[in-house]
């Protein structure tokens, strides 16, 4: 056989015609009805595999009844999730959950370009079982890989139910601390933009007006040389968040080297920003607990880079 069958009889190939679904977004028709993630969707149409009424269109395009939507989806092996002895962190445990510290530098979860090595390889090696799909195992919510801090982890499907409905109705409070560029006008404020990615690089968000709604509360801790410590505060929990709003305020956050420019003399691996606060109703005794970790020693070093701000 040739590579190209070998290759067509490893994609989701269809046509279909819209109908109820009017009104809505292509990849979101295209993953209902393929039954593949919308990020396998994104893939298709960046590769021009997406086409609507013989077009080729972005994922974000809305059809309309009768139109006709073709797709060519490439087919990825599964991931393989295994449990790796992988030294952890750990601040509370109990029967239905755990309050872990990820490293600056780890993954949350596997994807194809990190299939192992993650928290989630590691939170395996520890708990048998996590409830929810495996490659999300047992996460309410995640972290940035070069972002530190703190998670919780439901152990029972009951607890990752009861934490991820508390995530929705934004009733778990997470709480950071992070140095960003500059000293910003407004001591204290609220950062309000909606967040999607950015249409000339796929692995960017901006504040663009058909994004989702991100809101993300800061107030200025300490004013240093050349830059500042904050305290960030989300009340949505988008991808980046907090990177790209300082970013489109003016002030990014040191060491970024997605949103703002690598500081060669930080030792950290990527931006400057340290989940240290996580406040959340516990899901069987529904007691309130509140958990802190201070920042890493990476962190502290980047930060005495820049020194006090003079009287």
């Amino acid at each position: 056989m040739t590579s190209e069958i070998d290759a067509e009889e490893q994609a989701l190939c269809d046509t279909l015609t819209v109908t109820e679904q009017a009104g809505e977004r292509v990849d979101v028709i295209v993953a209902r009805a393929a039954k593949v993630p919308r990020s396998g969707v994104a893939a298709a149409a960046e590769a021009g595999h997406l086409l609507l009424n013989d077009q080729i269109c972005k994922g974000s395009a809305r059809a309309a009844a009768g139109d006709r939507i073709t797709y060519r989806i490439g087919l990825v092996a599964p991931l393989a999730i295994l449990p790796q002895e992988i030294p952890l962190t750990i601040l509370h445990e109990d029967e239905a959950l755990l309050v872990v510290e990820k490293p600056a530098g780890m993954v949350t979860h596997p994807a194809h370009g990190t299939p192992d090595g993650t928290l989630v390889n590691a939170l395996l090696a520890h708990v048998a079982r996590l409830p929810g799909e495996p490659v999300r195992a047992g996460l309410v919510h995640r972290l940035d890989r070069d972002t530190s801090g703190l998670l919780v982890v439901a152990k029972t499907d009951e607890a990752l139910s009861y934490l991820g409905r508390a995530m929705e109705r934004r009733l778990i409070t997470r709480e950071y601390i992070g140095l960003v560029v500059g000293l910003p006008e407004d001591a204290a404020g609220t950062l309000d933009g909606p967040l999607a990615r950015d249409p000339e690089h796929r692995l960017l968000y901006a504040v663009r007006s058909e994004g989702k709604p991100a809101i993300t509360h800061f107030r200025l801790t300490e004013a240093l040389r050349g830059a500042s410590e904050m305290a960030f505060r989300l009340e949505t929990g988008r991808t980046h968040q907090i990177r790209v709003h300082m970013s489109a305020y003016g002030h990014p956050l040191v060491n970024d080297p997605l949103y703002g420019r690598r500081d060669r003399r930080s030792p950290l691996p990527g931006q400057a920003l340290h989940a240290q606060r996580l406040t959340f109703r516990h899901p069987t005794t529904r007691e309130i607990l509140t958990f802190e970790a201070p920042p890493p020693p990476a962190y502290l070093a980047t930060k005495a880079l820049f020194g006090q701000s003079p009287p």
